[in-house]
């Protein structure tokens, strides 16, 4: 091709369409528009022989050149009214987008119509998918996290809740965007070392698909025929929902003991609230009954009494610093 082909007086200098796909969606998923102007194209041009789209393309009749055009190039294969299709690589094509730019600031040749048309889209928690794969590589060349066990990595999932229950407190939203990625991370690392256990295996597909499974039974009113106006009816259905699934013999089923013993004595008092059961707190001396009374105090009153004592720390800290000067 020569740019020199292209004649400055011809009344129709043709089209060129820079067409874009996300690699986070499947291979062949184009929108209609963007098989409109495949078919159509006079030309349909692409500088990566190995792009996940080709064969795709190939197999449904379009005839693809692996060819990397210059700017003056490509818009002499428009000479003529023609149309030309380049389907972009990874990197969106700067290099033949800023030549284009460069020629239509010259002014010395008559331009075709530029189109940039996006052939298929990230669909929200599409950057997951990109996670998974970056878990995946980890796991395999990194010789920390290739060793990494369940048990071993347990005390980061404790570490990283509390990072992002500070983030909450502070108020910080660059914190609390970073907490949650921390957090996610842990489940997508769990879920990738699960994949390998021989006996029971299972993938970051299966932990999604049993919330997704979890969370449209526990919401008849959003995704059945039952109705809820207020959160008080919301959590009942949620309470009779989980006591049929779980089919518990005993309210503190369920109930981590290793969780900090505050948040521990709050939970039990609200299970017994719940079920409306008759279990009057332990009497007893010693600084543990005092907390667990003031913990129970603190449920009732719909106080989460792990959050008051932190704020509460929290000024004793300042009060700290301000004596330090």
């Amino acid at each position: 091709m020569n740019a020199k082909t292209a004649d400055p007086t011809a009344p129709d200098q043709g089209r060129i369409v820079l067409l874009t796909t996300s690699h986070r969606v499947a291979p062949g998923l184009l929108s209609w528009p963007a098989w409109q102007a495949l078919r159509t194209a006079d030309r349909v041009l692409c500088a990566d022989g190995a792009h996940p789209q080709l064969p795709y393309l190939r197999e449904a009749g379009i005839r693809v050149d692996e060819a990397a055009p210059t700017a003056e190039e490509l818009v002499g294969a428009c000479a003529g009214g023609r149309t030309a299709v380049v389907v972009a690589t990874g990197e969106g094509e700067p290099a033949l987008t800023d030549g284009l730019a460069r020629l239509a600031g010259s002014g010395r040749i008559r331009m075709p119509e530029l189109e940039l048309l996006p052939a298929s889209y990230d669909l929200p928690g599409a950057r997951l998918l990109d996670l998974v794969q970056v878990m995946d590589r980890i796991r395999l060349e990194c010789p920390w996290s290739s060793q990494r066990t369940h048990r071993g990595l347990a005390k980061y999932a404790i570490e990283e809740a509390y990072e992002l229950v500070e983030a909450i407190e502070d108020g910080d939203r660059d914190e609390l965007r970073e907490e949650l990625g921390d957090v996610l991370l842990q489940v997508v690392f769990h879920a990738r070392i699960a994949e390998e256990d021989p006996d029971a295996p299972f993938s970051v597909d299966d932990v999604a698909g049993t919330i997704v499974d979890k969370l449209i039974h526990r919401h008849p009113h959003v995704f059945g025929d039952e109705t809820a106006e207020t959160p008080e009816e919301v959590r009942a259905h949620w309470l009779r929902t989980k006591a049929a699934e779980k089919q518990r013999a005993s309210v503190t089923e369920g109930v981590p003991l290793g969780q900090p013993g505050l948040a521990l004595a709050a939970k039990l008092h609200s299970r017994v609230r719940t079920a409306h059961l008759d279990v009057p707190l332990p009497s007893g001396e010693g600084i543990g009954y005092e907390l667990l009374a003031l913990a129970a105090r603190a449920e009732t009153e719909g106080t989460d009494p792990e959050a008051a004592l932190r704020a509460a720390a929290r000024t004793y800290r300042d009060a700290i610093r301000a004596v330090e000067g």
